[in-house]
């Protein structure tokens, strides 16, 4: 590896451990709670005060670094992805577990150089599972190496995937057709657990065969991307073509004929891009 994305990376874990610690901290006490775009896309004082706290160790240690986090980009900043080394941060992925204290609640730190990404730390602390990976360098969960799958059979598949926070009832309404599609097709099961980070490690893990989703964003996408990715997995937009970070979309699974088998059974979403 590269001496200076292990520096990256060492730091990212060290923050993403710290952060941990936080949200740990708080996550059987009374959470405050605020609503962004809908009734049902809830934020804590715990997301902000990670996302702070993350942002602001990695800035000292890398000044000239940029910042792309859910919680600033919430409040007004502008999601600003340039070439320059960029920090893609989710804080609390999954704050609607984390307000039930449903245990699928994820720090999420990716790194892009040049706007491609080199490196993705997903923690979930209440488990203490720290999933890793760098570009070329493998996926590892604990420090031990891991792969997807390879499941090529839908009707063998486990799927994951998520109604999200939208409460449009269009976008919902494709959703429920995408779901029933794939039930129909004879996949085993869709499951939904909250996270899009923590579900794209388990389909890196092996215990679950692919998930899609619209509607999420850059910082829940960009780490685990890169560490589905390195298991061997196939990261794609949702239409079978490439995949865009910043289009609000995402399929990822453990083989290209799973993923144009499940690709072919959805109606696609068009949202904003972030």
């Amino acid at each position: 590896m590269d001496a200076e994305i292990a520096d990256y990376l060492k730091t990212g874990v060290e923050v993403a451990r710290i952060a941990g610690k936080e949200i740990n901290g708080a996550f059987l006490e009374e959470k405050r709670i605020e609503c962004k775009s809908s009734a049902v896309d809830l934020v804590t004082e715990t997301d902000k005060h990670v996302e702070d706290l993350i942002i602001s160790t990695l800035k000292k240690k890398y000044p000239t670094h940029s910042f792309i986090g859910e919680e600033s980009t919430a409040a007004g900043k502008h999601c600003d992805w340039t070439d320059n080394p960029t920090w893609i941060i989710d804080p609390v992925d999954g704050t609607t577990n984390f307000v039930h204290s449903f245990p699928y609640v994820a720090v999420s730190i990716g790194l892009t150089i040049n706007r491609q990404i080199v490196l993705g730390i997903v923690y979930i602390p209440v488990l203490d599972d720290l999933y890793t990976a760098t570009k070329g360098g493998g996926a590892f969960l604990n420090g031990k190496k891991i792969q997807v799958s390879c499941q090529e059979d839908l009707k063998q598949s486990l799927l994951l995937s998520e109604v999200g926070s939208s409460r449009m009832e269009s976008e919902v309404t494709i959703k429920m057709k995408n779901y029933q599609a794939l039930v129909l097709a004879g996949v085993h099961g869709v499951r939904s657990i909250g996270s899009a980070a923590v579900s794209m490690c388990l389909v890196a893990k092996g215990c679950n065969d692919a998930y899609y989703e619209y509607g999420i964003h850059s910082w829940d996408m960009a780490a685990g991307a890169v560490i589905v990715q390195e298991a061997g997995g196939v990261l794609l937009d949702t239409t079978g073509g490439p995949f865009d970070l910043l289009s609000r979309r995402v399929l990822v699974a453990s083989s290209q004929k799973l993923a144009d088998s499940i690709s072919s059974h959805l109606t696609h979403l068009e949202l904003p891009r972030d």
